[in-house]
């Protein structure tokens, strides 16, 4: 579990014993021990079994896809999946590869729903780049309606494994997968996937195993500005 997960339950639990010998009745401690158990579930945080394998890219986060689309960026073409994470889904994010933090920017925002395209870029966000062996992927950690605080627990320089976990956005929020313009989309919109446990690309020169399986897939491609 999460360190927030105690904080938040431990606060409620001790609410909910104040309550109870204030009133002399438990039943008025009902709803904060309710609150107490929706935040240690909220901040559960499981184990994920890792795949192994050169060139894989799995998602940072828990949550559907809603978006797979190429769009053009600074550093030239790349084709960017959406994964939208409700309350209901585990909140930790892991890493999408292995390799070195080139950049961790935080940038203020807006609080739009998280399923809004234009929560890309507009919302509160943090934007990290890892480069691989193979590759480059940036992923960004982006507030929702409800979500009003991003954790990041590294800094820029620092050598980050597959699937390691590497902060949380608390409450509903969205993740956005930034990969290569010739990486190979393993997902699809409407697919729900795990953090740290689900391929969802993979680069062809470094995985011709995983290329093979996937080569007669239909990559579901939304155009930029729709959502599922």
């Amino acid at each position: 579990m999460v360190r927030d997960g105690y904080i938040y339950g431990g606060s409620l639990i001790a609410v909910a014993a104040l309550v109870a010998w204030a009133t002399g009745s438990q039943v008025w401690a009902i709803p904060p021990l309710l609150l107490a158990a929706f935040f240690l579930w909220f901040f559960r945080d499981p184990h994920r079994n890792v795949p192994a394998g050169d060139g894989l890219i799995v998602s940072p986060g828990d949550g559907l896809v809603t978006e797979t689309v190429t769009i053009s960026t600074p550093r030239g073409e790349r084709q960017r999946i959406s994964i939208f994470l409700s309350v209901f889904d585990v909140h930790v994010n892991r890493s999408p590869i292995a390799g070195v933090l080139t950049e961790v920017r935080y940038q203020k925002g807006q609080y739009l729903n998280a399923m809004n395209p234009k929560s890309a870029e507009r919302n509160e966000q943090n934007i990290v780049t890892v480069r691989g062996k193979n590759c480059e992927v940036t992923f960004k950690q982006i507030a929702g309606l409800l979500a009003r605080r991003i954790v990041f627990n590294l800094s820029e320089g620092a050598e980050v494994e597959r699937g390691q976990r590497v902060g949380l956005i608390k409450f509903g929020s969205r993740v956005d997968v930034l990969v290569p313009a010739e990486a190979l989309i393993r997902v699809k919109v409407g697919e729900r996937v795990k953090g740290g446990a689900s391929i969802i690309a993979a680069m062809p020169e470094a995985a011709p195993m995983v290329v093979k399986a996937v080569a007669t897939e239909k990559v579901n491609v939304v155009p930029q500005g729709a959502h599922a």
